[in-house]
């Protein structure tokens, strides 16, 4: 007699079933549709958490750059300065300071303009190279 694999492809029907529960129509009910859409949900999940990162990072980007020109400072010479300071922060960091606790984030921004202006200081007394 052949095996004809009849409970173990009962149970993973079952499982692909109910992972596509709330879908429409035959993504539902259908097989063959129902493993297409699940392939293409998770090919879309995959690529979107990638992107949701990237999002993320550009809010607290524009966040930063807000919070910086607030102070007058541009968001790069603010980048700049704190890796000078040797400070680590991430800007999800930075950018959460900066809306809820202003005070640190302006204690943070000073150390970081300071290091701006002594890096400046030493730019501008440095011997200009002779052009041809």
């Amino acid at each position: 007699m052949r095996a004809k694999k009849g409970a173990a492809r009962n149970r993973a029907k079952k499982r692909l079933f109910k992972k596509v529960e709330g879908f429409v129509g035959g993504r539902r009910r259908l097989l063959k549709s129902a493993k297409e859409t699940l392939l293409r949900a998770g090919v879309f999940a995959f690529r979107d958490r990638r992107a949701k990162k990237r999002d993320f990072r550009k809010l607290f980007i524009i966040r930063l750059t807000a919070a910086a020109e607030m102070r007058g400072v541009r968001y790069s010479r603010l980048i700049h300065g704190l890796k000078l300071a040797g400070i680590k922060l991430d800007r999800k960091s930075l950018s959460e300071l900066a809306i809820f606790d202003a005070e640190t984030f302006d204690a943070i921004f000073a150390l970081a303009l300071a290091e701006i202006e002594k890096f400046d200081a030493a730019l501008a007394a440095r011997p200009k190279a002779m052009s041809a």
